[in-house]
């Protein structure tokens, strides 16, 4: 079907159900970042890749609303004769429906695609505008979508408490326990990280993320009872798992939720899609209200995880190093590979390292003006760009494995950038180094810190539009929550065995994107302190180019914290190098 068939398919659709909008979201069932093919709605009615977004369609007019990240890309992919372009945190979609609309219309939307706690807005915004939304969970677009894709089932992995440090029986009792001091009986647990995580299962069948397709009521006692395609269970998992699993087929899920009459089920809006809480609600079962109660305990990595991510980010700096020597010696030998060549080239150095288990997301390989868009792909590109001349590459990329998740993110000169490329690359690593450097008390959420990687952008007028820092899982989803760095408001504060990125940017649209980072776990800081102070570690290992730093704008504590990283870079990695990388090692780590 054409883009304008498929509008028009949904359209009729509408008017045969009498509805006069329809709002598609970038989501699951699971509401996952990635999801699976089949499941990918808003790029089949719209062309849009994005890991972000959201459609809007009316009977004679449509729009597609994305976030500062996909301003370029959206442009790129959606065509505009179809779909208007909105800024989805400027202008929120409910309120650009409220305005569209007259009083009276129906605005149809799946309850298995949004959290309760936007479902629940979505109800307030439209019924005080005198809209009535519409819970309709035969969903249109898959009713209009003939050539989808059917669903990938994998047996699940079996993760060996050597990589965990807990059981699951363990961590079921330790967080079951908990949910009686918040008058709890059972806890909705939604998330298929939290679900894999609690379990110390890895699934197969989303890309990049090792999550079981899953959901799961966990009980005081610690047992559980298992939402899952049972065909994604491997053989012996009742005996991995531990006592207490109960098992039922997703046929089977809104028959257990209706059978918790008169039962208290904590519960998180943000977290659990509207349709398992609704139907929950409509049983007679009572919520509860409150964050996920994996959340927490996943984040704050326990010794054992903490250990594997410094190891699995060793090999995987590694990895990345081999990348960048090859890279220069293209680039000195006069070849010009193109983005594709690149990334398929990276890969290949990681699958030669131990535990892989595949990328940890698409990796963003970006020559010149594409680095502008900060997650750009170059299959979604009509032809992958070379690298530019006398410009920069940047390359965004992680891997998954059995002890560790990693992302990394390096700008890379080619030939000789110019001298302002130059300076506000130094900016954006003089942000990463105020980051690294910065020690908080307890309490401190990554919102207070989040102005210390900004501050030398801010100073020339400058800024970039994501936020600094986001949560990583232990070979789970490369963005985890509840913690991050970001102007965006964080009410979780940052806790010992968190990892989180620290990844300030700069990006000019139409010429280029610098971004720097590094994967770093919260810890104490050492020594005496009259309040408890914490501070960063970080976990990537590789050096970042000395060729794009303009040393004058460097304090000479900025230098020696450049000059420290890079003897660590090299002291760590050298060893298990090839005696050619070793060399270019050495020369890419020296002191300025």
């Amino acid at each position: 079907m054409t883009d304008e068939a498929r509008l028009g398919a949904l359209r009729q659709l509408m008017q045969q159900r009498d509805y006069s909008a329809l709002i598609i979201p970038r989501a699951d069932e699971h509401l996952g970042e990635y999801i699976p093919a089949h499941h990918e709605r808003l790029l089949w009615a719209t062309g849009f890749t994005g890991s972000a977004g959201m459609a809007v369609v009316l009977p004679d007019r449509a729009a597609i609303f994305v976030d500062g990240r996909y301003t370029v890309q959206v442009r790129q992919q959606v065509p505009a004769a179809l779909f208007e372009y909105r800024h989805l945190i400027e202008e929120r979609p409910l309120a650009w429906l409220t305005a569209e609309l007259p009083a009276g219309a129906r605005v149809a939307v799946d309850p298995r695609l949004h959290s309760l706690q936007w479902y629940r807005e979505a109800e307030r915004v439209l019924g005080d505008a005198d809209l009535a939304m519409v819970a309709d969970s035969d969903n249109l677009v898959d009713r209009c979508w003939r050539d989808r894709p059917a669903a990938a089932v994998a047996e699940a992995l079996m993760l060996e408490e050597r990589w965990c440090g807990e059981s699951s029986v363990e961590k079921r009792r330790r967080i079951g326990q908990g949910l009686a001091g918040q008058g709890a009986e059972a806890a909705l647990v939604f998330a298929p990280d939290s679900v894999s995580w609690l379990l110390n299962l890895r699934g197969r069948d989303v890309p990049c993320q090792p999550v079981l397709q899953s959901w799961c009521l966990l009980w005081a006692d610690g047992s559980v009872d298992l939402v899952v395609n049972p065909a994604r269970l491997p053989a012996g998992v009742e005996a991995h798992v531990g006592e207490g699993l109960r098992v039922h087929a997703e046929a089977d899920g809104e028959a257990l939720l209706r059978g918790q009459r008169g039962r208290r089920i904590l519960a998180d809006p943000a977290t659990a899609n509207a349709w398992t809480q609704l139907t929950l609600l409509d049983a007679g079962a009572e919520l509860i209200a409150g964050a996920d109660p994996v959340l927490l305990p996943k984040a704050c990595k326990n010794a054992v995880e903490v250990a594997g991510m410094r190891a699995a980010h060793v090999r995987d700096s590694g990895a990345l190093v081999r990348f960048l020597c090859w890279l220069d010696r293209q680039v000195a030998a006069g070849e010009r590979p193109d983005e594709a060549q690149l990334a398929d080239r990276l890969l290949a150095f990681r699958q030669e390292v131990a535990h892989f288990q595949g990328p940890s997301f698409d990796t963003i390989s970006a020559a010149g003006a594409n680095a502008a868009m900060c997650h750009y792909h170059h299959s979604n590109s009509p032809q992958p760009a070379p690298l530019p001349q006398d410009g920069i590459y940047l390359v965004d990329s992680g891997g998954q494995y059995l002890d560790g998740t990693t992302d990394v993110t390096r700008t890379v000169a080619i030939g000789e950038p110019g001298a302002e490329v130059r300076r506000l690359f130094t900016l954006v690593l003089k942000g990463h180094i105020a980051l690294d450097q910065a020690r908080f008390p307890r309490g401190t959420t990554g919102t207070q810190l989040d102005a210390l990687a900004r501050q030398y952008l801010w100073r020339e007028g400058l800024d970039y539009d994501h936020g600094t820092g986001h949560g990583v899982g232990a070979f789970l989803s490369v963005h985890e929550g509840p913690q991050r760095i970001s102007k965006a408001w964080a009410p979780v504060a940052l806790a010992p065995g968190m990892v989180v990125s620290n990844e300030p940017g700069y990006y000019r649209d139409g010429a280029f994107g610098i971004r720097c980072e590094n994967l770093v776990v919260v810890g104490p800081v050492p020594g005496e302190h009259e309040t408890p102070v914490l501070g960063f570690e970080a976990l990537t290992l590789a050096p970042f180019d000395r060729r794009l730093v303009e040393v004058s704008l460097l304090t000479p504590a900025e230098r020696d914290w450049l000059n420290d990283y890079h003897q660590r870079v090299h002291e760590v990695l050298a060893p298990d190098l090839p005696a050619d990388v070793q060399n270019w090692l050495a020369a890419a780590t020296a002191p300025l």
